[in-house]
């Protein structure tokens, strides 16, 4: 442990696995008070547990990152006494792959909300919280979906999409009050949301084709781009969106069509799907 985030508090909403808990232990490790949030209670006592047994202490709080009362309480929850934070990052999203055409009428926006909203709210609380603080540093977790025109992806894509602009107009409006706001961009990357993905050796292949550099992503990799965006190495540093993805983004998105059964949209329009 260095100790550049010594006394620093941190929220890191998804904190219970994969990335959220991947960079609760590096801030940890840096000498953040961690908490961590989740609507899992399980999940962040075993997170909590695995942390300890690195000889680092964190606590957690449960939290449904929809919900505006409960994401407010967990940023309490992580603040001082003076209700002062420093550090925020925010992981949960989610989407399904579809083609565009046939999504039913609420859930394509059901899907982008699944995505935004966590940011927004905790972006607003957390904020807030740093406001008082008089800095902070508040990081999403994007995706290169952002940024790829990646077929049958739409309702996760338009939602990244929209957490990267949100981002930019956050970090604009908010770096007079020295709080600096950022997002990174995840290519694949081991987690166990992603498992399924992983275990299709096909589809590992497709991905890994379309990448510079030969290898999967894995949880570290993403967390010490939080790590960066969250201390003080990136002290002039607001509105970004850095792509950790193994240079995914110099090429092109996997054609799922090619990988997985994807629904004919003539078909289903036109009435003649078998």
């Amino acid at each position: 442990m260095d100790g550049a985030l010594k006394g620093r508090r941190a929220i890191v909403v998804g904190g219970g696995s994969g990335i959220g808990l991947g960079s609760g232990r590096l801030l940890a490790r840096d000498g953040a008070m961690v908490t961590l949030a989740g609507r899992t209670e399980q999940k962040l006592k075993d997170a909590a547990a695995e942390l300890a047994t690195d000889g680092l202490d964190v606590v957690y709080a449960v939290c449904d990152a929809l919900d505006a009362a409960s994401v407010r309480e967990a940023v309490d929850a992580a603040s001082d006494d003076e209700r002062r934070l420093d550090i925020a990052v925010v992981v949960p999203g989610r989407g399904v792959i579809k083609p565009v055409l046939l999504f039913d009428d609420d859930e394509f926006s059901q899907q982008v909300d699944a995505n935004v909203r966590p940011v927004y709210l905790l972006l607003k609380y957390s904020g807030q919280a740093m406001v008082r603080n008089g800095s902070g540093s508040f990081v999403a977790i994007s995706s290169t979906a952002a940024v790829f025109s990646a077929r049958y992806l739409a309702s996760y894509s338009a939602g990244k999409a929209a957490v990267d602009q949100l981002v930019r107009v956050a970090a604009n409006e908010l770096g007079e009050l020295n709080i600096r706001v950022n997002s990174v961009q995840p290519g694949m990357t081991r987690t166990p949301a992603t498992a399924g993905a992983f275990r299709d050796a096909d589809m590992m292949a497709a991905f890994l084709a379309g990448q510079p550099i030969n290898r999967n992503g894995e949880v570290d990799d993403i967390a010490q781009a939080v790590r960066y965006f969250a201390g003080p190495e990136s002290s002039w540093v607001s509105g970004q969106r850095l792509a950790v993805d193994g240079g995914h983004t110099l090429r092109a998105f996997v054609d799922y069509q090619q990988l997985i059964p994807i629904p004919d949209t003539r078909a289903a329009v036109l009435g003649d799907d078998p």
